[in-house]
């Protein structure tokens, strides 16, 4: 699905569209890849979703703490894992931050900014893609 965002709006809509789409998976935590350059909406999406899944502290980029985790009152998952990898130098790092333990707990939702920089260790997810279109546009493209 490609979705063309024209303002903080629409893309709250996708955000929320996106979330109602979600399930919980038997075998491990459902996970999402949000690729994209600086500035392409990754975080501003993350906001919306969070939202939409009932969290209501700021949202933003955990550059330099890696990872925060939110508790959801969500029958289907326990917990919004917001992670970003930009900062990450070698998948060594966040192995030493649990990383098996959270992909493998079905109740988890994780949603990874940058995860190419740990597509190694990568379990397979839903690929969503930022792309500038112009100053005020995004490209959304969900996969």
């Amino acid at each position: 699905m490609e979705f063309i965002s024209k303002s903080l709006g629409e893309t709250a809509e996708i955000a929320s569209n996106f979330a109602s789409t979600l399930e919980s998976k038997e075998n491990g935590a459902t996970t999402v890849g949000l690729y994209g350059d600086l500035g392409s909406g990754k975080t501003t999406f993350m906001k919306y979703l969070a939202l939409s899944l009932g969290i209501t502290e700021t949202i933003q980029s955990p550059t330099f703490v890696i990872m925060k985790s939110f508790n959801l009152q969500s029958s289907i998952f326990n917990k919004l894992i917001h992670i970003d990898a930009y900062r990450i130098e070698s998948e060594t790092e966040m192995l030493n931050l649990d990383w098996q333990e959270i992909i493998s707990d079905p109740k988890n939702l994780i949603c990874i900014e940058w995860p190419e920089k740990i597509a190694g260790i990568m379990p397979p997810h839903i690929v969503i893609k930022f792309e500038h279109v112009s100053e005020a546009e995004r490209k959304i493209s969900i996969a």
